[in-house]
C-alpha cells in the first residue's frame, strides 16, 4: 500500500507506472536475485520511497553490476533516474528491462512516454501498440490507448507546421509548434524550428529561449550557442554573445564560424569595457574616442551606434560641453524617445545653456518612466529651481558668463563690466543711477561666483545674497547699496590693475 503523501505517491502522479515499483515482487528463481543483490533492492526501495534519491540511485547501481541480468534493478535505476529528471539516462534502462523481460507492460508503456516526450513519435507509437497486443491491464491499456491518440495527433500537427515552415507562414508554423511542444517538451529538433520561426517573426529572445533549450536536449550542440550567440550580438548584448561563443568553442575549437564570431565579439567587448574604466576615471574625452571606435568596428548593427550614441552623449554632458551634448543626445533621442539615459543626460546640458524650460520637458518625459529616480527628481527640482532664479536675478547674465564658467573667466568678465559701468564714468544723474544698479549687480555677481561654496548655492538654485531665499529669512550681509561700494577697488584681486576712484 502507498502512503498518500509519499515521494512514490507524488512520482506516480507525474509518471503513473512509477507505483509498480513499490508492489514489483522479486521473482528469486527467474532472474537470480542472490542475496547482496536483493539487500541492495530493498534498501535501495526504502531511500527511494524517503526521497532520498541520490543514496537509493547508489543501491540500485550496485544491484545492476551484483547482477546484470536482473531486470527489476534496472527497472527501479530507472525510476530514480526519472525522479531525478534525468530522462536520458532512464530510457537505456527501460529498454533493458524489455530485453530481459519483453511482457513487462510497465517498463514498455514508460518508455513509450518518454519517446513520445522526445518527439520519437513512431518508436513511441510502436510500444503502445505492443503494450495493446500483450494483454495488459485495464489500466495499462486505458493509457495505452490515451498516449497512441496523442501521438497520432502530434504526427498530424508536425506535417502541418513543416507545410506552414515551408510555405514562409511563420506564425501558423509556431501555433502548430507550441501544440506539439506542450506534448513533446523534449524534442530539440522542433525547438530548433520554432526559433527558426521566431526568428523570422522578429521575436530573438523567444528564439533564444528555445535553441538554450535546444543545446541541452542535444549533445555537442555546437550549432545552437553560435545561433543564440549572433542572435545576443544583434540585440547588442556582447557579453552574453561573448559567454554563449565560448561555449561552443569549448565544444569544438576548431569552429570556423565560431571562432570567426568569437574574434569580433571579443574585440568590441575589449573596446566597450575600456571605455566604461575611462567614463569611471572621468577621462570622458578618452572615452568618447573609444566609443567612436565601437561604432567603427561594428557600423553594421544599428544597436551598437545607438548604445555608443548614447554613451558619448553622457560623456559631453558630464564634460560640460552642453552644446555636443544636446545634439547627439537629441539624435539618441530620435530613435529612442523614451531613452531615460539620454533625456536625463540632455537635461543637464539644457542646464549649463540656462534653457530651463526644455530641461524640465525632459525630466518629466524621464521621469515618466522611470518615477523612483532620485537622480530624476533631483534634477527636476533644480531646473525648477533655476527657472524661478531666471526670473529674478542671474549673475551669470549679469557677467555675460555661461554656467560653466571658470574662475577666472569671472574674474575677467567682471573687471571689464566694472570698469564699464562705474558711475564715475557717467555724468548725467539719470545715467549715474542706472550705472549705479548696474555696478551693485556686477560686484555682487562677483561676490557670488568667485566664492565656491556661494556659487554652489546659486547653482543648485539658492541665491545666497537673497534674504528671501535663506532659510530664516533675516537680513543678509551681503545686501548692499551704492554707498557701500564706495572706496573698494574691484580691480585689487591681482594682476596689473589699479585704479583709483574719486566720488563727489
Amino acid at each position: 500500500m502507498v502512503a498518500p503523501g509519499s515521494v512514490t505517491s507524488r512520482l506516480g502522479s507525474v509518471f503513473p507506472f512509477l507505483l509498480v515499483l513499490v508492489d514489483l515482487q522479486y521473482e528469486g528463481a527467474e532472474c537470480g536475485v542472490n542475496a547482496d543483490v536483493e539487500k541492495h533492492l530493498e534498501l535501495g526501495k526504502k531511500l527511494l520511497a524517503a526521497g532520498q534519491l541520490a543514496d537509493a540511485l547508489s543501491q540500485f547501481h550496485a544491484a545492476v553490476d551484483g547482477d546484470p541480468e536482473n531486470y527489476i534493478a534496472y527497472y527501479r535505476r530507472a525510476t530514480v533516474f526519472l525522479a531525478m529528471g534525468k530522462s536520458k539516462a532512464a530510457l537505456p534502462d527501460l529498454t533493458k528491462v524489455i530485453e530481459l523481460k519483453m511482457d513487462f507492460t510497465a517498463a514498455r508503456l514508460q518508455r513509450g512516454h518518454l519517446l513520445l516526450k522526445q518527439g520519437k513519435l513512431d518508436e513511441a507509437e510502436d510500444d503502445f501498440k505492443k503494450v495493446l497486443k500483450s494483454g495488459p491491464s485495464e489500466s495499462e491499456e486505458k493509457e495505452a490507448q490515451l498516449q497512441l491518440g496523442k501521438s497520432d495527433e502530434m504526427q498530424r500537427l508536425r506535417s502541418q507546421a513543416l507545410a506552414a515552415f515551408e510555405s514562409a507562414d511563420y506564425g501558423a508554423a509556431i501555433t502548430f509548434l507550441d501544440k506539439i511542444l506542450e506534448v513533446c517538451v523534449w524534442d530539440a529538433e522542433l525547438r530548433e524550428l520554432r526559433a527558426e520561426c521566431f526568428i523570422k517573426e522578429g521575436e530573438p529572445r523567444k528564439a533564444i529561449s528555445d535553441l538554450k533549450a535546444a543545446s541541452k536536449l542535444k549533445n555537442d550542440n555546437t550549432e545552437a550557442f553560435y545561433k543564440i550567440s549572433t542572435l545576443y550580438y544583434q540585440l547588442g548584448d556582447h557579453e552574453l554573445s561573448l559567454s554563449e561563443v565560448r561555449e561552443c568553442l569549448k565544444l569544438d575549437q576548431d569552429h570556423k564560424r565560431c571562432f570567426a564570431h568569437y574574434k569580433q565579439v571579443k574585440k568590441l567587448n575589449k573596446l566597450i569595457e575600456s571605455a566604461e574604466e575611462l567614463i569611471r576615471d572621468g577621462r570622458y574625452t578618452d572615452a568618447t574616442s573609444k566609443y567612436e571606435s565601437v561604432m567603427k568596428t561594428e557600423p553594421s548593427v544599428s544597436e551598437y551606434t545607438i548604445r555608443s550614441k548614447e554613451r558619448i552623449c553622457h560623456c559631453f554632458s558630464k564634460d560640460e560641453k552642453p552644446v555636443e551634448a544636446i545634439r547627439v543626445c537629441s539624435e539618441v533621442l530620435q530613435l529612442e524617445p523614451d531613452n531615460v539615459n539620454a533625456l536625463k543626460d540632455r537635461a543637464e546640458a539644457y542646464l549649463i545653456e540656462e534653457m530651463y524650460d526644455e530641461a524640465i520637458q525632459d525630466y518629466e518625459t524621464a521621469q515618466e518612466h522611470n518615477e523612483n529616480d532620485q537622480q530624476i527628481r533631483e534634477g527636476l527640482e533644480k531646473a525648477q529651481r533655476l527657472l524661478k532664479q531666471s526670473q529674478k536675478r542671474d549673475y551669470y547674465k549679469i557677467l555675460g558668463v555661461k554656467r560653466n564658467a571658470k574662475k577666472q573667466e569671472i574674474i575677467k568678465a567682471y573687471r571689464k563690466l566694472a570698469l564699464q559701468w562705474h558711475p564715475d564714468n557717467f555724468q548725467n544723474e539719470e545715467e549715474k543711477k542706472k550705472a549705479e544698479k548696474k555696478f551693485i549687480d556686477i560686484a555682487a555677481a562677483k561676490e557670488v561666483l568667485s566664492d565656491p561654496e556661494m556659487r554652489k548655492k546659486f547653482d543648485d538654485g539658492e541665491d545666497p545674497l537673497d534674504a528671501e531665499s535663506q532659510q530664516g529669512g533675516g537680513g543678509n550681509p551681503f545686501h548692499r547699496s551704492w554707498n557701500s561700494w564706495q572706496g573698494f577697488n574691484p580691480f585689487s584681486s591681482g594682476g596689473p590693475f589699479r585704479f583709483k576712484f574719486h566720488f563727489n
